[in-house]
């Protein structure tokens, strides 16, 4: 459960949920009662970093579960041992790993780029069932173009192709 007054309770639930899950193969239950940070359905990434480094990173762009705390503890588990990029984390890695908890509000349609800021917001370029996003305020990602770029190269949309974009702002807990 969340312990220790000092931690974030989104970041503190996260990693919990890992630790419970690598150590035990256990999922952490939902807090109970629910505190009113956790009660709204949201989409949310949780990543992981260990020594500066990506270790996994897995979120869900609008909510799957039936309130936030279900979210995270679902997307930790799954930025932990799910991530198709990494290994599963192991016992001896938890003491290093640091986490962080996004969550999004409800994504908007814009029709320019004109209306998106990569360090004000994240970004969902979509193409029928095709669909990148890329969160804001990334190192290295400086321009819209960059963004809507790279979004474009995870979703495997190639230039010229129609797209939709969206855009979406996060609450960023850790870091």
């Amino acid at each position: 459960m969340i312990k220790g007054a000092d931690r974030d309770i989104f970041v503190a639930l996260a990693q919990d949920a890992v630790e419970e899950y690598v150590r035990f193969h256990r999922v952490t239950p939902v807090p109970s009662p629910l505190p009113p940070e956790f009660v709204v359905p949201a989409g949310v990434f949780v990543c992981l970093k260990k020594f500066g480094q990506l270790r996994g990173c897995i979120g869900t762009i609008e909510p799957t579960q039936p309130n936030l705390a279900a979210e995270i503890i679902n997307n930790a588990i799954s930025a932990a041992v799910s991530d198709p990029r990494f290994d599963p984390v192991t016992v001896d890695e938890l003491p290093y790993l640091h986490y962080t908890v996004d969550v999004l509000s409800a994504p908007q349609r814009v029709d320019s780029m004109d209306e998106l800021d990569p360090k004000l917001y994240g970004v969902i370029v979509e193409s029928g069932f095709r669909r990148g996003l890329l969160l804001p305020d990334l190192e290295g990602v400086d321009t819209v173009e960059d963004q809507v770029g790279i979004a474009m190269r995870k979703a495997g949309i190639h230039g010229g192709e129609p797209i939709a974009l969206y855009r979406f702002q996060v609450t960023r807990h850790g870091g």
